[in-house]
């Protein structure tokens, strides 16, 4: 039975009729419960009134805001509190749904959004008079201008996160000639936000036969063997798509733990499953080419021919085979699969991609880099056999097989992702990437920008914390799934992949941007079009937070709530106090609401309880 609470400046007298349900005050369950109190407080600063009922509800504790909060941490790059409430409205299953729901079409691709940009650019130049300067195509700058502009406006943000995820699984980097192709970029990325929902089959095979994968990893004009003249089939993308896009190294259990044979991990492949695979992938080339750039080449008649490279060729459509130039015959796969000969080359590809679909090892494989981008970074073997089980097509969320709703959901329904006993373990956690640390902030925060562009470069940041979209180093990702920061994490077993990027310099990267986001004139993001475009930058608006600021406290809730879910502790709070109330009212020269709202958000975009999410 519950009794009374004595609150400092009134009497509260809290009575319930039974104390049965288990649920705790601040989870939603106030049935049976009437509250009653001498007097109700309206602070000044804060926009709504104390209530007597706030000290057992939601509203009062917060306890399903925060809930809904972390929830959207792991499931979107970035939200504000509409988001928030939305979540609490649906519950997070029906978020997921409505998610999955949502209307996505070919204007809300990426290419489309890619295109868009390079267009206004051009206008613009032409009217200046400047139409020399006009890139020839779209490059790595108009995707990063349509990347920042979507994902500051969209409300696909489930489906954002996802292909995210999966653009760091299956990778290809503008830190190549890439650099030069951002509509090869955009569409690349499409295929992401195409399948975020549909099957891993799919990916796998868009992946394939996309012009951008196969020029990075060099299966774009593959040739068959010539032992005459000692030509054989260039297995870069055979390796990684069985090492990193598949199935992995090792034979796995559905929790993701290594097979092992006389004590020893089992290979799923060795050098002759390679050259097979290499054998499959012959023959591909560019699909078409874009008019525009072969008219303006004296050199370039636009026919289509094996061998033809992607300069002048059309980047957004898939490769085609060029069948005499595939490699003919059988072709032995793995776990005893054989191609049979008489094939066309892409017949053989959909075996290939069948073969390893249907491993066992890529529901575990798969599984376990997803949950590692989009919720922990050490899930248990149970958790991993979970979401490995629905990735197959069973268990109570499994459909069909590869089917990614039914992934996702038991990715973000696990017990582990959701369940509070979770959150107080330190190993039920991650490190947000730099780049969504970023993300989250734009998407928080009021902004301004007169003409509506959120158009973003991005460059200092990527120089300053490594990390933008489509800039990995390498085609392992910015990191690797099992690295570890020496020390205690190292030591006990743990991995935590984003310290790869959380170094001595990058740290204080990362604190230098929030300090020139936060100070100042506040500018969040910028372009390099400043010579011939007026007001490209978008600035932050702190006009709502101005009022919060006479009070640090109810100003210090406001980003403990909007930015830190609540996760804000006592040392931070301790911290932010004390420099807030540096700036006094008392002093003249200088306006000290404002220069709280700054210092309060600098303060709280560099907590340790803002990077990291659990």
């Amino acid at each position: 039975m519950i009794r009374t609470v004595l609150s400092l400046g009134s009497f509260i007298i809290i009575s319930a009729v039974s104390a049965q349900n288990p649920n705790y005050l601040g989870g939603g369950n106030v049935s049976g419960i009437t509250v009653s109190a001498s007097s109700s407080y309206k602070d000044p600063s804060w926009p709504v009134s104390s209530n007597p009922n706030n000290t057992i509800n939601p509203q009062g504790m917060l306890a399903l805001y925060f809930d809904a909060g972390r929830f959207l941490n792991q499931a979107t790059i970035g939200f504000d509190s509409t988001d928030v409430t939305e979540v609490i409205s649906l519950g997070i299953a029906g978020w997921l749904d409505q998610q999955f729901a949502q209307s996505f079409g070919p204007s809300n691709y990426m290419l489309t959004a890619t295109e868009n940009v390079y267009s206004t650019l051009n206008d613009t130049l032409t009217a200046q008079g400047l139409a020399s300067e006009i890139d020839r195509r779209p490059t790595w700058k108009h995707f990063n201008y349509a990347w920042w502009q979507t994902n500051t406006l969209t409300n696909h943000l489930l489906r954002h996160k996802v292909a995210c995820a999966l653009i760091e699984i299956l990778v290809i980097s503008r830190n190549s000639e890439l650099s030069q192709y951002g509509d090869g970029l955009a569409s690349y990325y499409d295929i992401m936000l195409k399948n975020a929902f549909g099957n891993y089959r799919n990916i796998l095979y868009d992946v394939s036969l996309h012009p951008c994968m196969g020029f990075y990893l060099s299966h774009l004009n593959n040739p068959k063997t010539d032992t005459l003249n000692n030509v054989h089939p260039d297995e870069n993308y055979a390796r990684e798509v069985e090492q990193l896009f598949s199935i992995g190294l090792y034979e796995l259990n559905p929790d993701g733990s290594r097979k092992k044979a006389n004590g020893e991990d089992i290979p799923t492949y060795d050098n002759a499953d390679i050259q097979e695979f290499a054998k499959i992938f012959t023959g591909l080339g560019v699909g078409g080419v874009v008019q525009k750039l072969v008219n303006e080449s004296s050199w370039d008649n636009g026919n289509l021919y094996f061998g033809r490279d992607i300069y002048n060729s059309n980047v957004t459509i898939p490769m085609i085979m060029y069948n005499n130039e595939h490699e003919s015959g059988q072709k032995h796969l793995l776990n005893g699969f054989t191609v049979p000969a008489g094939q066309t080359g892409l017949q053989d590809i959909n075996s290939a991609i069948d073969n390893l679909f249907n491993h066992p090892n890529i529901g575990p494989f798969i599984g376990y880099k997803l949950i590692q981008r989009l919720v922990k970074s050490n899930p248990s073997p149970a958790y991993i056999q979970r979401v490995s089980t629905a990735f197959n097509g069973a268990g109570p969320y499994g459909t069909t097989r590869g089917d990614m709703k039914s992934v996702l959901k038991a990715i973000f329904l696990d017990p582990e992702a959701r369940e509070a006993p979770y959150q107080l373990d330190a190993a039920n956690s991650k490190l947000q990437e730099p780049i969504f640390r970023y993300t989250h902030a734009i998407r928080a925060l009021d902004k301004y920008n007169p003409n509506n562009f959120y158009w973003n470069i991005n460059y200092s940041f990527y120089e300053d914390t490594k990390q933008d979209i489509f800039a990995s180093p390498s085609v392992f990702n910015f990191f690797l799934p099992t690295d570890a920061p020496n020390g205690p994490i190292h030591d006990q077993g743990l991995v935590a992949p984003e310290f790869k990027l959380h170094d001595a310099r990058t740290s204080v990267g990362y604190i230098n941007n929030v300090y020139r986001w936060t100070q100042s004139w506040g500018e969040l993001m910028g372009t390099w079009e400043g010579d011939i475009m007026n007001h490209t930058e978008v600035t932050w608006v702190i006009d709502d937070l101005l009022n919060l600021a006479k009070d640090t406290e109810a100003l210090i809730n406001w980003y403990d709530k909007h930015l830190l879910c609540g996760r804000m502790t006592d040392r931070t709070r301790k911290l932010m106090r004390s420099a807030l109330n540096r700036y006094e009212s008392t002093i003249s020269w200088h306006n000290y609401q404002e220069n709280r709202v700054r210092m309060g958000l600098y303060l709280a975009l560099i907590a340790p309880e803002y990077s990291i999410i659990k």
